[in-house]
Order: structure tokens, then sequence, then C-alpha cells
């Protein structure tokens, strides 16, 4: 009873010590005051200024576009890649796993100096071309291990008992294939999404100095001075990724639902 009750009282100080200082946060966003240990009375003028901010709107959109773009080519080319690899010997398919593992847990500032002289060496301009690619290539391995336990979940002889019943291989994919492994995709999308518009590291050794993404214009408001419009922007972006999270954890609870009811809504 004791260890029980002590286990309760640790999972509400985790908690609170992870999401106390986001409450914080969110709550001094509607502070009138500068300070941010003086409360000052309720105002949304801080959100007011925020959206007639040139700078934070110019970071907003090229953040939204990079995310965007990023995602969906990252989902497409690991969708295919997820593929193939499906087809291929297990021998293989390990060891081409094993070396896409290898960029999800080396830290981001290898990964963007890394990016940072490969472009130096093919002698491409950083820029906006150099920052979708950065992200691209870091939002590949994610979407990988999001989409691949979808298809080893398959029966292995699917593909072919489609073509056995007259499917041709396109249809077989588009019609069976992809279907099946389609909330892998979905998270997949949603996942890189959201990576890439919390990336910092990567982006400020990619993107040069012609641009700006969301986080490298907060980090520069920051090193300034305290601006009370970091905090209505960071609320932002922390809703928009928390409804993100909520959608996927909602799509990954009704399809665990489907599969328990035999494959049909309840």
């Amino acid at each position: 009873m004791i260890a029980k009750w002590f286990g309760r009282l640790y999972m509400v100080l985790v908690f609170v010590f992870l999401y106390a200082p986001v409450a914080v946060l969110i709550i001094f966003s509607f502070n009138a005051a500068k300070s941010r240990a003086v409360w000052g009375g309720f105002t949304l003028e801080w959100y007011s200024k925020l959206f007639h901010n040139r700078d934070i709107l110019r970071a907003l959109q090229v953040t939204l576009i990079v995310a965007l773009v990023s995602a969906l080519v990252s989902t497409l080319i690991a969708t295919v890649t997820c593929l193939g690899l499906n087809a291929m010997r297990r021998k293989w398919r390990q060891a081409i796993m094993t070396v896409t593992y290898i960029p999800n847990v080396s830290p981001d500032l290898v990964t963007g100096i890394a990016l940072m002289l490969l472009f130096f060496f093919i002698r491409l301009p950083t820029g906006f071309a150099t920052l979708l690619l950065a992200h691209i290539a870091f939002n590949i391995p994610y979407a990988i291990l999001s989409i691949s336990p979808k298809l080893r979940q398959l029966d292995r002889h699917l593909f072919e008992a489609a073509l056995d019943l007259g499917a041709r291989p396109r249809e077989a994919i588009f019609k069976v294939i992809l279907p099946e492994i389609m909330p892998g995709i979905v998270t997949a999308l949603i996942l890189t999404f959201t990576l890439s518009i919390d990336d910092f590291v990567i982006s400020y050794f990619t993107a040069g100095n012609q641009i700006s993404t969301l986080a490298i214009t907060i980090y520069t408001m920051a090193r300034k001075s305290v601006n009370p419009q970091i905090n209505a922007l960071s609320t932002l972006l922390f809703v928009v990724v928390l409804g993100l999270l909520l959608l996927v954890n909602s799509r990954s609870g009704r399809d665990m639902k489907k599969k328990a009811n035999g494959g049909t809504y309840s």
C-alpha cells in the first residue's frame, strides 16, 4: 500500500516537473506586464503584436513550408523504402535498418555540422534549398521507423494473394498494401511535420544568413531581450504540437480498437 502511494506521488512529481514550466509560460503569455515575476493583468496584446510582427510571420511561413514539404517528401521516400525492405531478405533488411538507426541516435549537432560541410563540399549555397534538403534528410529515418512496424505486421503472402486474385502489381500495392499501412504513413507524416517545426540545431547550421525558421527567430529574440511575444509564440507552438500528438494517439487508439473488434469499429 505504501509502495503504491509512493509510486503515485512520484508520478505526480514527474508530471509537475515537466509541465509546470509550460503552464507558467502559457499563463504569462497573457500577462499585461513585461515582467516574468509580476502579474499585471490579463491581456491579448502580445498575441496581437505577434501576428503583426513581420519577422515572425516570415519565419512562420518558411517553417510551415519546409515542414510540410519535408514531411510529404520524407514520408513518400520512407514508404517506398519500407516496401522495398519488406521484399528483401532478412539479413540485408536488418543491415539497412541498422544503418537507418544511426541518424536517430546521433546528436543533432553532429548531423547539422555534417550536412553543413556536405553543402560546402558540393558548393551548394546555404538558403531555402539546403534547409529543405536537411529537413528531408533527418526526417526520413523517423518516417521509416514509423512505417516499417505496420509492414512487419502484415502477412508476407498478402501481396501474392492479391496477384493470384487477378490484381496487377500496382493495384495490389495501392489497393491492398497501402490501405493496410496507412495508419503508419499518417503517423510518419505527423511526426516528421512536428520534428521539422521543432528543429533548431540542424536548421541553424544549414539555413544560412538569408533565411530563418521560427526556432532560429525565437533564439535570436531571446538573446536580445525578454520579449513577451516569445511566450505567446511558444504557447501557440505547444498547442499545435499537442493537438498533433492527440490526433496520433486518437488514431492509434481507434486502430487498436478496430483490431480488437475483428476489423470493425464499435
